[in-house]
């Protein structure tokens, strides 16, 4: 999404984030995940598109999550009021839906949503996502693999990464990253990093897609113990599903923006480390 040209300094203020959903319970389920990771949060609830679109009339909204089916109209169709009509340049609006992926893959959503959360993965879980983009330098540090052939980009891009305290190591080719990996797993440690942010188009003989393959197949890391976010500047949406069906949790369009690039690596780190808790436990 581009422009952030109004936006509030929400660390300090009071966020207020619009929750869209014709079920109650889950409207009030979502409110009490945001006031648990956002203390002092404003929730402003809404049944329908049309209550959203008048409650978007009084005051400034930090977020806007809502449902992709609202009792009067789509959910995509609200994202595009959103998008026309809110006060503030920039609203960072979240689908929230039992079929994420499916629809990743088909690339049925429109550019007006900013991201999308898999319902399967909790409501805690939502809480801690929203929590990224509102207030994402409360996360905890993390090791990146990141794989990049441009030294321009790699050194703004890992710049950008390790002012929100996360570990960095920078390879120039697919290969370079799979010896890293190997490395690491004949130390016995498994998997070694937290997350893999990569580019498709690299030098050498293999692509990020290819990388996507060894780590799914030769190595069987799942989405869940290693997430990959792969960064491309190819708007295709039959390349882009090949990317996700090949194991990408999520894509990043180029040019990348900083905001939306760290919120969704921060989230991806989150819920790795969460279900590598669950395993653990388990």
């Amino acid at each position: 999404m581009s422009g952030a040209s109004i936006t509030r300094h929400i660390t300090s203020e009071t966020p207020r984030v619009m929750v869209v959903d014709g079920s109650k319970v889950v409207r009030r389920l979502i409110e009490q995940v945001l006031r648990a990771e956002l203390p002092g949060v404003e929730v402003v609830s809404c049944e329908t598109g049309a209550d959203a679109q008048a409650a978007l009339q009084n005051g400034v909204i930090d977020l806007v999550t809502t449902a992709l089916r609202l009792p009067d109209m789509d959910g995509l169709q609200l994202a595009r009021y959103v998008r026309e009509h809110a006060p503030q340049a920039f609203i960072p609006i979240i689908v929230v839906s039992g079929d994420v992926n499916e629809r990743l893959v088909q690339r049925s959503f429109s550019d007006d949503v900013t991201d999308y959360f898999d319902k399967s993965l909790g409501f805690a879980a939502l809480g801690a996502f929203i929590r990224g983009y509102v207030r994402p330098e409360d996360e905890t540090g993390g090791d990146v693999l990141y794989v990049e052939d441009s030294k321009v980009v790699a050194v703004a891009t890992r710049r950008m990464l390790e002012k929100h305290g996360l570990r960095v190591s920078h390879v120039v080719s697919v290969e370079d990253g799979l010896d890293q990996l190997q490395g690491h797993v004949d130390a016995g440690n498994v998997p070694g990093v937290d997350l893999v942010l990569t580019d498709v188009y690299l030098k050498g003989g293999m692509t990020g897609h290819d990388l996507l393959e060894h780590v799914r197949g030769r190595f069987a890391y799942s989405k869940a113990q290693l997430p990959i976010l792969v960064m491309t500047g190819d708007d295709n949406p039959a390349n882009q599903s090949a990317l996700l069906r090949a194991g990408a949790n999520d894509l990043v369009e180029k040019p990348i923006e900083e905001r939306l690039l760290v919120t969704k690596l921060l989230f991806q780190l989150r819920v790795g480390r969460l279900m590598r808790q669950k395993v653990q436990e388990a």
